[in-house]
């Protein structure tokens, strides 16, 4: 059984990009198929052993709160005599996620930083696994934990290999050595988030005094006191930043070619 590492994922954007699909919406919580893509990034956890989630809220976090007050109800068929509204009859055997589920409001328009070490005030002293809400790939974030652990830093940041548009890693071996956000040019390696940090990290890295973006000045100061090692990803990534990548995500979901199904 995998420890009980607790995974805070990002929800709390205005996904500016990709608003037209749905306004009403936020992004976590745009389908990929018939689920929400934050669904996918959970059950993408969930796979490995990693049950117990913290969804850091801001833009439109009520959205996410009422899907998951009624997850079982969105998901499963029932059955309702509107005499007696209280009581469903769930029919068949209907998905039994075996989630622990945190719903946290980190700020309406906090910066990742903040929403990151709000919503860590609610995990134990251990590590913790940090994500987006807007990301899938086939990932083994059990092995990433391991890495992270054999390297003794106090963080890890997966590097993948997708179209340029992010964070570019300039790499040492296992060590990260330069973090620059959004290169102009297509980099070798960037980052697809994926964290794994100790507490450490978030107490000395992401304090209180600064709403930063959690890959500028906390990554680069990380960066600079040696303590950000890297986890090499070569497989599926693939961000949902715009109409077209729902799209592709869409596509591949529905075609049952979905690399990142890494579930029964």
């Amino acid at each position: 059984m995998a420890d009980e590492i607790p995974t805070i994922i990002l929800c709390g954007g205005r996904g500016t990009r990709i608003s037209e699909v749905n306004p009403l919406l936020p992004k976590p919580l745009l389908t990929i198929g018939e689920r929400p893509i934050l669904w996918h990034i959970m059950k993408l956890y969930s796979a490995h052993g990693f049950h117990d989630f913290v969804l850091a809220l801001g833009w439109l976090g009520e959205e996410i709160r009422r899907f998951f007050l009624h997850y079982q109800a969105l998901t499963a068929d029932f059955r309702i005599d509107l005499t007696r509204p209280q009581e469903l009859d769930f029919l068949g055997d209907g998905p039994a996620e075996p989630w622990t589920v945190s719903c946290i409001d980190t700020g309406r328009d906090s910066l990742t930083s903040t929403r990151v070490r709000v919503a860590a005030a609610h995990t134990g002293d251990g590590p913790v696994f940090v994500t987006y809400g807007d990301g899938v790939g086939d990932i083994d974030v059990a092995a990433l934990l391991d890495h992270h652990r054999r390297c003794g830093r106090l963080a890890t940041v997966t590097a993948v290999r997708p179209p340029g548009r992010f964070g570019e890693l300039i790499l040492d071996g296992d060590r990260v050595v330069e973090f620059a956000e959004k290169p102009q040019t297509s980099a070798s390696s960037i980052s697809g988030g994926f964290f794994v940090f100790e507490r450490e990290a978030i107490d000395r890295y992401l304090t209180r005094d600064d709403d930063v973006m959690l890959e500028r000045e906390p990554l680069n100061n990380l960066v600079a006191d040696g303590e950000l090692t890297v986890y090499r990803h070569d497989g599926f990534w693939q961000p949902m930043d715009t109409p077209r990548e729902r799209d592709l995500l869409n596509e591949l979901w529905l075609e049952g070619r979905a690399p990142w199904k890494v579930w029964p």
